[in-house]
């Protein structure tokens, strides 16, 4: 076997052995049987809600399950393929059995980091929100192109990206957003994105091409659903109701159909204007009220958490947990993993797993030759 082919084959089994591991093997498959064994029992849906939640644990459990074999099967096979090239001397084989083994090994890493995502929210949809920072139109535009780069990012995993509420800039960007992002993990992945960050660059608006520094801040929260009892006290909470505001055209609702909920103990902000109606608006403005409140109490069970949530307070210097500098040099670098990449095209493209992967290793305080 040829030495590249024999290194990627032995970080795959070292991978797969780590999520065997995690996963305690044994145990999960027997899981896996009693949960199969409750969802075919027709009397768990007389009660739908716990139905749901067993069905989400079975699912869970056995796309992870699932997942290992997988990869362990395509490990196979293509270690047989290199083999079989590397004998008769077949060289563009040879290289069609390397690239399905990179694949194999990158699928692998990122389920060493899905492995890590055991929080209680973590695989929840999530609430991501964009803030810009004191600096008109060039923070607005700083924050317009965070949207942008976390939508992609979402789009390229496979995640339902909907735009939950959206205040445009008076020139460009936007002042504030918040988009609902549906899939498995998202708010576990997204979580650490929680923060300051800081934009150094040429500004475009500026006619003196004179360097300029911006400042967004990223707020995420997982969605909740009805089985998690997040107590609000309605008199706590103030609603205004104003007219949404959009790009124009003959569709644009006319009427003060947006809806602001303010939770007055935690001086908590949520606004939707998505819907159609007022109605429509003032129930997902519920929801995401509760997913922030929510948030809050996770915040306070996680030192780590909590430190995230105090860099939310002050959108400036000092704060940030990311800096993105485009002029005088191109560098993205993470604050608080040390993480660092010169393509910053790409990053704003969305391309942030390594800077997510990084931080949730940090934050969880395992690596890869913990337990």
């Amino acid at each position: 076997m040829r030495p590249d082919v024999e290194a990627m084959k032995a970080d795959i089994e070292q991978s797969v052995a780590l999520l065997r591991r995690r996963l305690d093997w044994d145990v999960s498959l027997r899981k896996l049987d009693e949960l199969n064994a409750r969802v075919e029992d027709p009397t768990l849906w007389d009660n739908p809600e716990q139905a749901q939640a067993v069905s989400r644990d079975r699912s869970r459990l056995e796309g992870q399950i699932n997942s290992v074999r997988a990869l362990e099967n395509d490990l196979e096979e293509g270690v047989m393929l290199a083999d079989m090239a590397d004998e008769e001397g077949d060289e563009a084989t040879l290289e069609d059995a390397r690239e399905q083994l990179r694949g194999v090994k990158d699928r692998a890493a990122r389920a060493e980091l899905e492995a890590l995502l055991s929080g209680e929210a973590d695989g929840n949809d999530a609430y991501l929100e964009v803030n810009s920072g004191a600096g008109g139109t060039e923070s607005n535009d700083w924050a317009g192109m965070l949207l942008r780069m976390y939508s992609r990012w979402a789009k390229a995993h496979g995640y339902v990206v909907t735009i939950e509420a959206h205040e445009e800039g008076e020139q460009a960007g936007v002042k504030s957003a918040t988009i609902l992002v549906e899939g498995p993990n998202a708010y576990g992945w997204l979580k650490s994105e929680s923060g300051v960050h800081r934009l150094v660059r040429i500004s475009p608006y500026d006619a003196a091409a004179k360097r300029h520094t911006s400042f967004a801040s990223i707020g995420v929260s997982p969605v909740v659903d009805d089985t998690i009892e997040i107590d609000i006290n309605p008199s706590d909470v103030r609603t205004d109701t104003y007219r949404a505001s959009g790009a124009g055209g003959q569709h644009i609702n006319k009427t003060d159909s947006a809806v602001r909920l303010t939770h007055i103990p935690t001086n908590t902000v949520v606004a939707c204007q998505a819907g159609r109606s007022q109605h429509q608006n003032r129930d997902m403005a519920w929801k995401m009220l509760r997913a922030r409140l929510y948030e809050l109490e996770l915040q306070k069970r996680e030192a780590a958490a909590q430190a995230l949530a105090d860099a939310k307070t002050d959108i400036g210097w000092g704060h940030q947990i990311r800096s993105y500098v485009l002029q005088p040099y191109q560098m993205v670098k993470d604050l608080r993993t040390e993480v660092e990449t010169s393509d910053t095209q790409g990053v704003l493209d969305g391309d942030l797993d390594a800077f997510m992967g990084a931080a949730l290793a940090a934050r969880v305080g395992e690596t890869r030759d913990g337990n």
